[in-house]
C-alpha cells in the first residue's frame, strides 16, 4: 500500500514576505511539525502576487486540495498543523492529547477564528486578485521552492531548452520568437525577434547575453519577484536567447539593493550546472553557456543597455551615443544581446506553447500579457500579470479592489519616473504600447502607483524629479541643470511663490529635456510634470492663487479646530510644535504661527474636529 503524501506547508519566503515576519511564522510551523511528528513538510516558496496578504501559508492536501490563508502569525502555526497534518494516534498518546482534544482542535467549528484569515482564491473578495489574471511569467510564483531544481523539472522545466537544442536550430527559435509577437518588456516594447535577428546575423565568432534586472523605478518590484521566486525559468530563458543568438556567455545585472534575489540567482546558477543545465556541453548539446551574477551599483542610469554594459566593464556607468547598438557592439566591443527579466521569462513558455498560443493573447500590436507592480493608495496591491489590453480600470478596481473607503479613485501613475500620470476619466484605456502613447504615456517597466483624490497632483510631480535629478549621470547639460530648474520652479509652485510665467517656463524646460537629453532618462524624466499639467492643469492654477485643493502642500493650508472640540486635550499632548494650548472641557486653538503643518492633530483627534483650509 503506497503511503500518502505529506501535507506541504507553503509559506511565502520572497522579501515582502520575510518583511512581514514570514521567518517567523516559518520557524514556528517546523518547530510544531518536528514537535508532533505531523505528516507534513514546510516547503519555503516565493512570492505569489499577493503581497498586500504576507505572511501568506498553502496548505496543499496529498490529493491537491490546497487552502490559503492571509496574514499569519508564529501563534496560528500549532492550529495550521494540528487542523491540516494531525499527528497519528500513537504520538497522540506520546504528546499527552487525548482523542476529544485533538479532535477539537481539527474540528471545522475550532477553525472558525482562522476562517478570518482564509483566501477563497473563486471568491469575488481578495479571492479575485488571482482569479483575473492570466500568469504566463508568473504561473510558478509561489508554487515550489525556488531553488528545487527536481521540483522545476518535475513541472516542465527545461523542456523548453532542451527542445531548441535537440530539435530546433538557432534561426528556428528566432522565427517562434518573431512569430509569437513578443516585444521587450523592459519599456521601449522593441520587437524581441527583430533584436535577436540583428545580433544572430553579426560576423562575430564571440557574442554576450545580458539579463537587465536593474529595476530602479520607485514603485516597482516585478524584476526582484520573478528572480526570487522563479530563478530557474529566468536561466531558461537566457540560455535559449544564447543558444539563438550563438553565445556562450552571459551575466545577470542585478541591482545590489536585491540582497535575496543575488542569492538565489547565484545558487540557482550553480546547481544548474551541477546538473548539466548550464556550463559546458549542456545536456550533451555541444552548447556551452557560462553565467555570471553581476551586482550593479545602484545607479539608475545603468538600466539604460550602454550604461549598464560600462558598468559590467569596470567604467563609470554612463550611456554612449547609439548607434552603433549592442546588439552590434556591445560588451568588450563584441554583439550583445540585451533583454529584462519579464522577456525572458516568457520564453520557455512560448516555446513550449507555441507562439500561436501567445500571439492569442493581447492586442493586435501588443501581444502576450504584462505584469505590473500595483502600489500606492489600492486595497490590494503586489504583482498583476494580465493579458495586454486589459484596461487600468479593470487592474484597479476588480484586481486591486479599488481605493479605500471613503476615497474617490484620482489617477495612476504609469511607468516610474519615466511614465505619467492618467485621470480616472481615461483609465478605460486598454493597456497596450499604442494605445497608452495615445494619452501621453509610456508603459515603462510596469510599475502602476494608484492615486486618490488625498493626492495633490503637483506634489506627487515634483516627488519624482529629485529622484531623476539625483540619478542624472550628468552627461548632457539638459538633464543635469534642466531637471534642477524645473525642481526648482515646483518647489515655488507648492511654496506659494510662484508667477503664471512660471508654469510657461515649466512646460518649455520640459520640452527641451524631452527634444534635446542624451539618453533616456533625460528624455522621459519631464513625463509626470508633462502630463499632470496636461490633466490636472488646475490644480496647477489653484496653487498659483495660494491654494492646494486637496490639502498636502503645507505653505498653503492650515489646520483649524472647529465647534466640534469637546476640550479633550488629545490634540494639544500630542502637538509636537505646542502650538495648541492644553486647555481642559474648552475649545482649543491653534497658533499658525508656531503650527508647522504636521496634521498630528487631525489624526489623533476622536471628535474628527479638525479642519484643513
Amino acid at each position: 500500500m503506497t503511503a500518502p503524501r505529506p501535507v506541504e506547508i507553503r509559506v511565502g519566503m520572497g522579501s515582502c514576505g520575510i518583511a512581514s515576519g514570514a521567518r517567523r511564522v516559518a520557524q514556528a510551523i517546523e518547530e510544531e511539525i518536528r514537535r508532533t511528528r505531523a505528516p507534513a513538510r514546510l516547503v519555503p516558496v516565493g512570492c505569489n502576487g499577493m503581497c498586500f496578504s504576507e505572511p501568506i501559508v498553502e496548505i496543499v492536501a496529498g490529493n491537491g486540495d490546497s487552502r490559503t490563508f492571509g496574514n499569519v502569525t508564529p501563534g496560528m502555526a500549532r492550529r495550521i498543523v494540528c487542523m491540516y497534518a494531525p499527528p497519528a494516534s500513537p504520538f497522540r498518546r506520546a504528546l499527552g492529547l487525548s482523542r476529544r482534544i485533538v479532535d477539537r482542535l481539527t474540528d471545522d467549528r475550532a477553525w472558525a477564528p482562522m476562517c478570518d484569515y482564509q483566501i477563497d482564491l473563486d471568491s469575488s473578495g481578495e479571492g479575485a486578485y488571482l482569479k483575473n489574471q492570466e500568469r504566463i511569467v508568473l504561473r510558478r510564483a509561489g508554487q515550489g521552492d525556488p531553488l528545487d531544481l527536481d521540483d522545476y523539472l518535475a513541472h516542465g522545466g527545461y523542456s523548453a531548452l532542451r527542445r531548441c537544442l535537440m530539435e530546433l536550430k538557432p534561426d528556428d527559435v528566432i522565427d517562434i520568437v518573431t512569430r509569437s509577437g513578443l516585444r521587450g518588456r523592459g519599456g521601449a516594447g522593441y520587437p524581441t525577434g527583430a533584436k535577436w535577428r540583428v545580433t544572430r546575423d553579426q560576423p562575430s565568432e564571440e557574442k554576450f547575453v545580458i539579463c537587465n534586472a536593474d529595476e530602479g523605478d520607485p514603485g516597482a518590484f516585478m524584476d526582484r519577484s520573478v528572480l526570487e521566486s522563479s530563478p530557474y525559468q529566468v536561466l531558461e530563458g537566457m540560455a535559449i536567447a544564447a543558444y539563438a543568438v550563438g553565445a556562450a556567455e552571459g551575466y545577470i545585472f542585478i541591482r545590489a539593493e536585491y540582497p535575496l534575489a543575488v542569492k538565489r540567482m547565484s545558487e540557482a546558477i550553480r546547481l544548474a550546472e551541477e546538473k548539466g543545465w548550464l556550463g559546458e556541453d549542456i545536456q550533451g548539446s555541444g552548447f556551452d553557456l557560462k553565467l555570471h551574477v553581476f551586482e550593479s551599483a545602484g545607479a539608475f542610469v545603468c538600466g539604460e543597455e550602454t550604461a549598464l554594459i560600462a558598468s559590467i566593464e569596470g567604467r563609470r556607468g554612463t550611456p554612449r551615443v547609439r548607434p552603433p547598438y549592442p546588439a552590434e557592439h556591445g560588451l568588450w566591443g563584441r554583439p550583445t544581446l540585451i533583454n529584462n527579466v519579464e522577456t525572458l521569462g516568457c520564453l520557455s513558455w512560448i516555446i513550449g506553447k507555441g507562439p500561436e498560443a501567445f500571439s492569442a493573447l493581447g492586442t493586435e500590436g501588443s501581444k502576450g500579457t504584462k505584469i505590473f507592480a500595483l502600489a500606492g493608495q489600492v486595497r490590494r496591491g503586489g504583482l498583476v500579470e494580465v493579458p495586454m489590453g486589459t484596461t487600468v480600470w479593470d487592474i484597479v478596481h476588480q484586481i486591486g479592489g479599488g481605493v479605500p473607503e471613503g476615497r474617490e479613485f484620482k489617477a495612476v501613475q504609469i511607468g516610474g519616473p519615466s511614465g505619467g500620470c492618467l485621470p480616472a476619466r481615461l483609465c478605460h484605456t486598454p493597456i497596450d504600447y499604442d494605445a497608452l502613447r495615445e494619452t501621453g504615456m509610456i508603459m515603462g517597466s510596469g510599475g502602476l502607483v494608484v492615486l486618490d483624490d488625498s493626492t495633490c497632483m503637483v506634489d506627487f510631480a515634483r516627488f519624482f524629479l529629485p529622484f531623476t535629478q539625483n540619478e542624472s549621470c550628468g552627461k548632457c547639460t539638459f538633464c543635469r541643470i534642466g531637471s534642477k530648474r524645473m525642481l526648482e520652479i515646483l518647489d515655488r509652485i507648492c511654496e506659494g511663490t510662484a508667477k503664471e510665467r512660471d508654469l510657461e517656463a515649466l512646460e518649455e524646460l520640459a520640452g527641451v529635456l524631452k527634444s534635446s537629453s542624451f539618453c533616456g532618462l533625460g528624455r522621459t524624466a519631464p513625463n509626470p510634470v508633462v502630463t499632470s499639467l496636461r490633466y490636472f492643469r488646475e490644480e496647477y492654477e489653484a496653487h498659483l492663487e495660494g491654494r492646494c485643493p486637496a490639502g498636502k502642500c503645507r505653505a498653503l493650508i492650515k489646520y483649524v479646530i472647529t465647534d466640534r472640540c469637546i476640550g479633550c486635550t488629545v490634540c494639544a499632548q500630542n502637538c509636537p510644535a505646542e502650538a495648541i494650548a492644553v486647555t481642559p472641557y474648552e475649545k482649543h486653538e491653534i497658533d499658525l504661527e508656531k503650527c508647522v503643518r504636521c496634521g498630528m492633530c487631525k489624526v489623533v483627534c476622536p471628535q474628527d474636529a479638525v479642519d484643513v483650509e
